[in-house]
């Protein structure tokens, strides 16, 4: 019975880890002049405890920003700066973030990401709000936060990766019955 409980405790305690997704930035196109990264990220869901991954040539870097320094291509304030080629920057609290490639005019060519990283801990339902039903939401342009559009749980995104909608609490629960009946 002792053994049981441990590993029900370890597998509670170590779900969460076995959902963090790795984010590809761009897909199989990586970090380059030729992405369309509003698009991809809008094809993506981003959650506290997943990764970005950033895969890049030696002509470009990454570069984490401030909104303002995004919205205006400006790499002279960056947060945190990368040029290793192959740059993986975990997600680590919820709220938008911005990044762009440092080298001049790329950003201006649109070689800059946003995003809104979701907290993993939400009772939202996969796909953001409740809406009522006679309601078209509309995005205001002057909002704080990237645009993003969902995709639906268990859906395939464009780079392959099954997207999860977060049910490791009801994972967890589940298989702690399982062991509980095998004890």
């Amino acid at each position: 019975m002792a053994m049981a409980t441990f590993v029900l405790l370890f597998l509670l305690l170590a779900s969460p880890a076995a959902f963090a997704k790795d984010h590809i930035v761009g897909g199989d196109g990586g970090w380059s002049q030729s992405g369309d990264y509003t698009t991809w990220a809008a094809s993506e869901t981003f959650t506290v405890g997943d990764s970005l991954v950033f895969n890049y040539g030696g002509s470009h870097g990454v570069d984490e920003v401030s909104k303002d320094d995004y919205d205006n291509c400006n790499a002279g304030n960056a947060l945190r700066s990368f040029t290793d080629g192959k740059t993986t920057i975990k997600l680590s609290k919820a709220g938008p973030m911005y990044f762009m490639c440092p080298s001049f005019g790329h950003c201006q060519t649109g070689m800059k990401l946003a995003i809104n990283v979701q907290s993993g801990s939400s009772s939202t339902p996969a796909g953001g709000s409740p809406r009522s039903s006679g309601t078209t939401p509309s995005t205001p342009s002057d909002s704080d936060s990237p645009p993003s559009t969902p995709t639906p749980a268990g859906k395939s995104s464009p780079n392959g990766a099954v997207v999860s909608s977060g049910g490791i609490f009801g994972f967890s629960l589940a298989l702690g019955a399982l062991l509980a009946l095998m004890s």
